[in-house]
């Protein structure tokens, strides 16, 4: 199952975790400078080292929308969907791990989980890093650590990050004051699809951003202890608004928009599934599951709904008629 049809802990504030491991292999130059040749060693030497475990997808043979859909479900980056150069992904059904090959790095070996669940994913990354470590020459440096395309990754090589939804602290205004605070320990706030996104739905992404003389199970259990101090602030945020008949009359709106609306935009669908998902955790909606509302956080986005209603040349006007169907259609 995809991590965002799974029922995670602290769902109600926390959406979804993920883990990132940054490697290279050493005496080849970072993939901004790799030639079509030596992308395409690379290649073969990652594939070989997590061998028939994991299925290796040809990002370059992939339409713009098919790429599109990857990034919407979190399964890769940005970065490696705007890559030029030879560039996939490795995945495995079994373990949830995916590898991200000549992104930024070679390798970025990530693993995402339903809720809180750091330490988790952290694991099962950590295997697929010690297959890589064994099979391949990574490139290490006893003073520096893990050798990175980015100076940041230097050390662990290490981004944790924790998607949260904050419509408490939205609504109260603290976010700002948040994002202050946790960059002076280390942390920053992005939005849900990471460095330059927008805060969209009053989802939040937190991640470490020290790499360097710190370990990978500091950086777990100081993330996961300031996530954990974040989720009880925005409960009690929420229980300090209360179930006015204001909030009550705009979460039943955005529910009765959802059941009955012929056509609803991306920009609209994110309005009401904040106010929705708010009136699941707060007991104001009742019959419907986080996990049946995150599965539109996924599947009702532009790629991923053309995609798998099949109507590829779908305009936007069509695919806000696609919108509204799927998610009838999931709701009940």
């Amino acid at each position: 199952m995809k991590w965002y049809e799974m029922q995670g802990k602290d769902k109600d504030v926390v959406i979804s975790s993920r883990v990132r491991l940054a490697r290279n292999i050493d005496g080849y130059p970072f993939p901004s400078r790799l030639d079509e040749k030596s992308a395409q060693e690379v290649i073969s030497k990652v594939r070989a080292a997590f061998g028939d475990a994991y299925t290796y997808t040809d990002l370059t043979a992939l339409t713009p929308l098919e790429i599109r859909g990857y990034v919407e479900r979190q399964e890769i980056s940005q970065d490696l969907a705007n890559a030029k150069g030879p560039h996939g992904l490795l995945t495995s059904d079994k373990s949830g791990v995916s590898v991200m090959v000549c992104e930024e790095d070679h390798m970025r070996l990530q693993c995402v989980m339903s809720g809180l669940a750091l330490k988790e994913a952290y694991e099962l990354v950590a295997e697929a890093d010690d297959v890589a470590d064994s099979a391949l020459d990574i490139a290490f440096d006893e003073k520096l650590g893990y050798l990175t395309h980015c100076p940041t990754n230097l050390g662990t090589g290490m981004r944790a990050s924790v998607m949260m939804f904050l419509p408490a602290m939205t609504m109260s205004r603290q976010i700002q004051s948040l994002s202050a605070q946790l960059q002076k320990l280390g942390l920053t706030v992005r939005g849900m699809y990471g460095e330059g996104s927008s805060a969209e739905g009053c989802i939040y992404q937190i991640s470490n951003q020290i790499t360097l003389g710190i370990t990978e199970e500091e950086t777990l259990d100081k993330l996961s202890k300031i996530i954990d101090q974040i989720v009880v602030s925005e409960r009690q945020l929420r229980e300090s608004v209360g179930k006015n008949d204001e909030l009550c009359d705009r979460i039943a709106r955005a529910e009765g928009v959802f059941r009955y609306a012929k056509m609803i935009s991306s920009s609209e669908f994110m309005k009401l599934y904040a106010d929705l998902r708010l009136g699941i955790s707060t007991d104001i909606t009742q019959g419907i599951s986080f996990e049946k509302l995150d599965s539109l956080l996924v599947r009702v986005m532009p790629a991923n709904l053309m995609l798998e209603s099949e109507q590829l040349s779908a305009d936007e006007k069509q695919r806000d008629k696609l919108r509204a169907e799927k998610i009838r259609s999931i709701i009940g």
